[in-house]
């Protein structure tokens, strides 16, 4: 899959292709259906499928401080995309004067002019251009009109698992509110697989290893998506050995017992005795196994840490 950064890096020989056009935080399954069907409408064109999305996230440059909590990093993003069979990864710098071209300049110097678009697929959904004035009917007119056919696709769903047979459509934002209150489970049905939280492993305060449970402590992007305080049963990865998962016991919060302030994400790793600072590592969450809870003795505490090591060995064994 080639990466381009901005549309600058297009050869000179570039002819037609499919496009589809988003943020794709997460690329939870109804971004994956959606890309899919580029890939395929593409093939079936012969030509290659192109994902454009943007960077920074739009909100934070037409509404600075709004940026939502962010489900995948860039290069995580790559990653996933690439996985579904694409053939160009373009992320277009979101800046000011971009938020500022009406949805026919987007077209006419985006889709047509630089990516000689013959089909472009987006969410039902989908708007574009300043004040988001743009969408897919105005899409398909503009189409129309410089050769190109445009497809709004139906957002997917999943039925709520609970008492009721209401249909959840999957969004990135339905993700950051399940993660945001902790349910790391309903959030992996949407995303079709563990949210995961990267980072570099930085040092603690020790206490951990004062306590016999030394910790891995992580240093997340800025507007990473960090689950809602509590344990996770999860699974702990370095990228120098991205083959070899960990189980790990990860501890979000404030360390209450010790009345702690600064909210940390901390991982016990399994199985395994080493020391994980300066790596880049990454979290995959699997389920929640409790709250927070402020103990009066440390050796309360650690009897507490014993079961969710037992819970985490339970609930990720067979897993690997």
């Amino acid at each position: 899959m080639q990466r381009w950064r901005g549309l600058g890096d297009l050869p000179g020989s570039w002819g037609r292709c499919v496009v589809t056009i988003g943020v794709f935080d997460g690329v939870h399954r109804g971004h994956q259906e959606l890309i899919s069907r580029t890939v395929r409408a593409a093939a079936e064109r012969g030509v290659p499928s192109v994902v454009l999305t943007f960077d920074p996230h739009p909100s934070e440059v037409i509404r600075p401080g709004s940026h939502p909590a962010q489900l995948t990093t860039l290069r995580r993003k790559a990653e996933l995309v690439e996985g579904l069979g694409v053939d160009v990864f373009c992320v277009l710098p979101f800046t000011v004067e971009l938020s500022r071209l009406t949805a026919h300049e987007f077209v006419h110097e985006v889709l047509v002019d630089k990516l000689h678009a013959a089909a472009v697929i987006v969410g039902e959904n989908f708007t574009f251009g300043a004040k988001a004035a743009g969408d897919v009917g105005l899409l398909r007119t503009l189409g129309k009109r410089f050769g190109f056919v445009a497809h709004g696709a139906e957002l997917q769903g999943l039925l709520a698992q609970e008492q009721t047979e209401n249909e959840i459509t999957f969004s990135s934002t339905y993700v950051r509110s399940c993660i945001d209150a902790g349910d790391v489970v309903a959030a992996s049905e949407a995303l079709g697989r563990p949210h995961r939280l990267e980072g570099i492993v930085v040092r603690g305060d020790g206490r951990g290893h004062d306590l016999g449970y030394p910790t891995a402590n992580l240093s997340t992007p800025r507007f990473a998506a960090v689950p809602a305080d509590g344990v996770y049963g999860a699974w702990f990865t370095r990228s120098s050995d991205p083959g070899r998962r960990l189980r790990a016991a990860v501890s979000v919060g404030t360390n209450p017992t010790f009345s702690g302030r600064e909210r940390t994400v901390e991982a016990f790793v399994l199985d395994i005795d080493e020391d994980f600072y300066g790596q880049h590592v990454s979290i995959d969450f699997v389920a929640k196994l409790r709250d927070q809870v402020r103990f009066p003795t440390s050796e309360g505490l650690v009897k507490q840490i014993d079961d969710d090591v037992v819970r985490t060995r339970e609930l990720l064994d067979g897993q690997n």
